[in-house]
């Protein structure tokens, strides 16, 4: 089976460790130019030069904690007024505990 993703754009969130790195890493492998999302600056430049770039992707971060719901807004609310295309999107966050998360405390669950 072809799995070409050029000409693809994914936004994978939680992208410096685990299964979100993982994830970032095959499908820039598969053609896809990458935006990585998580927190840690330094991770996501770490992470970013291990993306393939064989078939001329570019790739870039945006760096942004899901624990500050105004901060990480502002960042996607900036990638969507760039009228850049997401084709993809990998969620892939939970590091915090449900009780914390101020998401949730804002809902009132």
């Amino acid at each position: 089976m072809d799995l070409n993703l050029q000409h693809k754009t994914a936004l994978v969130c939680g992208s410096t460790q685990g299964i979100g790195r993982a994830a970032a890493q095959e499908i820039a492998r598969l053609g896809a130019h990458v935006i990585l999302l998580s927190r840690n600056e330094e991770k996501l430049r770490e992470t970013l030069s291990s993306l393939d770039t064989s078939m001329g992707q570019s790739h870039k971060f945006l760096a942004a904690d899901y624990s500050e719901p105004n901060q990480l807004k502002s960042k996607i609310d900036s990638l969507v007024k760039s009228n850049e295309p997401i084709h993809i999107l990998v969620n892939n966050t939970g590091d915090l505990p449900a009780a914390s998360s101020p998401m949730l405390k804002q809902k009132n669950f």
